[in-house]
């Protein structure tokens, strides 16, 4: 199978050489960019990119700019790196269409993490069978069994602990969760998440207790 290329974007070289040499391990295909012009002039001319790592602050077109331009055209999955941990700059990203969102500084090792979870979110690093914490869940046979025996779950509860696994550590909002177990934006009661993980964790037993409530937000799952 070709390398996944990844866009990685940032006015400053050092960043840029520290996120290259961690991606390029885990067997990526690294292209860089020194600013946003150079950055959306590269995308539409190398065509499949599969990801893009994107600071915010940079001369000539900064992040949020570089974003509007390829949304335009594409849905390819955007990280959006940025020295600011502001809500409003986090709000703006998300309705921009940014995948997900890293304040500097950051662990190079969780950045590769946060990569190839949205990589097999996106259906680019599809595991069929994906095994943590005693859960083995088989997406190509639909089942999940539980140290070695099968658990009985609905669709939704299957797609819903699905998306959990992919996402191990990372805050998830239940606006969040709907538009991407539900896959449209979902205008009814955001509770209808509550529902589904309260059933979820009952037939999980003991390891219902890996989806974390995180009060006045959503849920996330760690081992």
């Amino acid at each position: 199978m070709d390398k996944l290329k990844v866009l990685v974007v940032d006015d400053e070289s050092r960043m840029r050489k520290l996120v290259k040499d961690f991606l390029t391990r885990q067997n990526f295909e690294v292209i860089e960019a020194e600013n946003g012009e150079q950055a959306v002039d590269i995308f539409f001319s190398v065509k499949d990119v599969a990801l893009i790592i994107l600071d915010v602050m940079m001369p000539k077109m900064d992040g949020w700019q570089v974003c509007r331009e390829i949304r335009q055209y594409s849905k390819v999955p955007i990280i959006m790196l940025t020295a600011k941990s502001d809500e409003k700059d986090e709000l703006l990203g998300f309705e921009l269409g940014v995948d997900e969102y890293i304040s500097k500084p950051f662990s190079p090792k969780i950045l590769v993490a946060r990569v190839e979870a949205i990589l097999r979110r996106t259906n680019f690093l599809e595991e069929e069978v994906t095994e943590v914490g005693g859960i083995v869940l088989d997406k190509a046979a639909h089942q999940v069994k539980i140290e070695g025996e099968i658990i009985d779950l609905s669709i939704k509860e299957f797609e819903l602990l699905s998306y959990f696994i992919a996402n191990q550590g990372v805050a998830l909002s239940r606006e969040r969760i709907l538009n991407n177990v539900w896959n449209y934006d979902y205008f009814g009661d955001a509770r209808t998440i509550d529902t589904h993980v309260k059933k979820l964790r009952s037939k999980m037993g003991s390891k219902g207790d890996y989806i974390k409530t995180i009060w006045g937000m959503g849920y996330k799952f760690e081992v």
